[in-house]
């Protein structure tokens, strides 16, 4: 992308730039999206620890992926791991605790193009207004989801296809 953008920005056309630039710059990783969808689930089953098992078999996602998903979600302090016959994971804190901006910026490495990181190479980086830009829009994208919690992302659709009851127990009050 980055050399296609140089090449944009040489022949001045700054539609087909804008057009590179949002599809750069609205895409999440794989595993932010995975991540999200963790603790997701991990909220919407409160009560009780999950596990990766059960969470990649709902998801149809790899247990290997969210093996990697999870270790970073424990590391961030969004998830609790507990380790042992029984044990399992649980969210650190309250769904409306758990800020959706950071875990984003957990996540993901937030370089967007080459000169926003280590190993700048970019010929036209020393007079380029790109970067500062691109920094610009991923401020802003940051704090529209900072004014998010997971909360926010829980409803009575996504309770009802993702919930497991604990033996002996029922759903929560008024979540379904």
């Amino acid at each position: 992308y980055t050399g296609c953008l140089n090449v944009l920005m040489a022949f001045r056309q700054p539609f087909l730039m804008l057009v590179l630039i949002k599809s750069l710059a609205m895409h999440l990783t794989q595993q932010t999206d995975y991540a999200l969808r963790v603790l997701i689930y991990a909220a919407i089953n409160n009560e009780r620890l999950v596990n990766i098992g059960e969470i990649a078999a709902d998801y149809a996602i790899s247990k290997s992926h969210l093996m990697k998903v999870t270790t970073a979600l424990v590391k961030g302090g969004f998830l609790e791991g507990i380790r042992g016959k029984g044990g399992g994971l649980r969210l650190a804190a309250a769904a409306h605790e758990i800020n959706i901006g950071a875990v984003v910026r957990h996540m993901e490495p937030m370089q967007i193009v080459e000169c926003m990181g280590q190993g700048n190479s970019c010929l036209i980086t020393s007079g380029c207004q790109l970067a500062g830009m691109l920094a610009g829009a991923t401020r802003a994208f940051l704090q529209h989801l900072d004014g998010f919690s997971l909360a926010d992302l829980l409803n009575n659709a996504t309770i009802a296809i993702l919930y497991r009851s604990a033996p002996a127990t029922k759903p929560p009050d008024g979540a379904i």
